[in-house]
């Protein structure tokens, strides 16, 4: 697994380990740069795996990735190359699964249907990284071309869940939110700022079900439909404000909301079609999502102080 001590990386250990699915996990913090080919090389060469997925990714807050725009779009373009430059010499047929992010998507949707995924240009607010996930799509098709490296791309929404960052500029959007919340209760700050208007709607996946629909490809590659790009989708969102509403409840906070219109919104709405995934994943069971808010909020406050 590439990037498996990160949020989506550790959640996705965890459901491995339940399934007793053995597995490796290769990051900087384990000693491997995946911007570098040759290290990669040099760890495919040693692991020989028969699957390898791709949760690698160096991203933050849409305030980050704008800031850092340079930095984030060149490194995850190394990485994605290096991997797969790697793969093709030392592992050509080991199966690769990519988690692509929604922003990958035209600006101009609002509901996210596979077909329409190269319609148009990406919001500016997410081009940084959005670029990079459309290179990763790009990337997985030459490779294919060429040596024969077969890759299955799940399309994801926001995510949410345990192991995130308590800095709400590296964190998820929702994960940020709770930790917002959970650290205002803790301390008795009397007021909460949010970023933007709140109007923005967005559908939220909890990282656990990612993880268990990796699994699902791990343990049924040969499924029908997964050689096109697939939403991880429900076909569901929530603005922010009603998202908010939920978490305060939820950590029990009393204080004044205010929310910071001088931030960006990004996109009015993604939300992601779901009848390509029925079809795939008919049994598909999601977390309820008011318990997989209680779930992540019980995980920041175990990390307090932050």
């Amino acid at each position: 697994m590439l990037g498996g001590t990160g949020f989506v990386g550790r959640n996705l250990r965890d459901v491995l380990r339940g399934k007793g699915i053995s597995h490796g996990v290769a990051s900087r913090s384990t000693g491997t740069d995946l911007r570098d080919p040759l290290q990669c090389e040099r760890l495919l060469a040693k692991e020989l795996p028969d699957v390898v997925v791709n949760c690698a990714a160096h991203v933050g807050s849409l305030n980050y990735v704008t800031e850092q725009a340079a930095v984030v779009i060149a490194d995850n373009c190394r990485m994605t190359l290096g991997m797969y430059e790697a793969i093709a010499i030392q592992a050509p047929a080991a199966l690769v699964i990519n988690l692509i992010a929604n922003c990958a998507y035209p600006n101009t949707d609002e509901t996210f249907v596979e077909s329409g995924l190269w319609d148009g240009p990406l919001h500016r607010s997410v081009l940084p990284y959005g670029a990079t996930r459309r290179l990763l799509l790009a990337a997985a098709d030459c490779f294919s071309m060429q040596h024969g490296v077969r890759s299955i791309s799940l399309l994801v929404p926001n995510m949410y869940g345990p192991y995130d960052a308590t800095d709400p500029n590296k964190a998820h959007a929702l994960n940020a939110l709770v930790a917002k919340f959970v650290k205002a209760q803790a301390v008795g700050l009397p007021e909460v700022e949010v970023w933007g208007t709140g109007v923005a709607i967005r559908e939220w996946l909890n990282a656990r079900d990612c993880g268990r629909a990796i699994c699902e490809v791990i343990e049924n590659p040969a499924r029908v439909g997964l050689d096109e790009p697939i939403n991880i989708g429900q076909d569901f969102g929530l603005s922010v404000r009603e998202l908010v509403t939920i978490i305060r409840d939820a950590v029990g906070y009393k204080g004044k909301i205010r929310f910071d219109a001088s931030r960006p919104d990004g996109a009015p709405r993604k939300v992601m079609d779901d009848r390509r995934f029925r079809k795939v994943f008919p049994a598909f069971k999601f977390t309820d999502f008011e318990s997989g808010i209680l779930e992540t909020v019980k995980f920041y406050q175990s990390v307090l102080p932050y």
